[in-house]
């Protein structure tokens, strides 16, 4: 009887064990994506906050996220994706011509999927595929995090040029209105672990 009842318990240590040593996952508890740029009339922005994080591949850990944040080599792969069209400008005028540059009816998706997670000062640094319109480059987000209650707050901008991604600058008002090429995205995640 006594063999049973520690047979058992090693069964029942073993399964935590076996739980414990289980990659978290991770899901969004809020995100935003943002656009910013500048006409020769004026500035603009456009946002969403239809984001999906996909893709996610995690190395073993404790289950605290900011661990991630010591250990970026822990964090192996993920993709962060955004739908175009889900990208609002609070400007009249602004999104069809925006829809239209990104060619958001052949591309319906802005994607961008890490390679690597390096520790870069008191932040971190995502190098990895920013695919806009169809056109994949390499960039990097240098990324501020912040512990956030059980949660993960990252934030980081990247500044590129539209014409790279194969976009004209749209134009209005006959050709007098026309658009910086240069333009910043700006990605706000708060991250929480997922429960399986």
């Amino acid at each position: 009887m006594k063999s049973v009842v520690l047979l058992a318990a090693a069964a029942v240590a073993a399964s935590v064990a076996a739980v414990a040593a289980q990659p978290a996952a991770l899901k969004i508890a809020s995100a935003k994506v943002t656009i910013t740029g500048t006409t020769n009339v004026h500035g603009y922005t456009a946002s969403t906050s239809t984001v999906r994080l996909s893709g996610v591949k995690l190395g073993t850990f404790d289950g605290d996220l900011w661990s991630l944040t010591q250990q970026p080599a822990l964090v192996e792969a993920f993709e962060v994706a955004i739908p175009s069209v889900s990208l609002k400008s609070p400007k009249d005028g602004i999104d069809k011509n925006m829809h239209k540059a990104l060619k958001a009816d052949k591309f319906a998706e802005i994607t961008f999927r890490t390679r690597s997670i390096a520790k870069n000062g008191a932040g971190l640094r995502a190098t990895g595929t920013l695919t806009i319109a169809g056109v994949s480059k390499d960039v990097t987000f240098d990324l501020a995090v912040q512990r956030s209650g059980s949660n993960l707050s990252v934030i980081g901008d990247v500044p590129l040029l539209m014409t790279d991604y194969g976009i004209t600058p749209p134009k209005a008002m006959m050709g007098m209105m026309r658009t910086d090429p240069k333009v910043t995205i700006r990605l706000e995640l708060v991250l929480a672990a997922a429960v399986s």
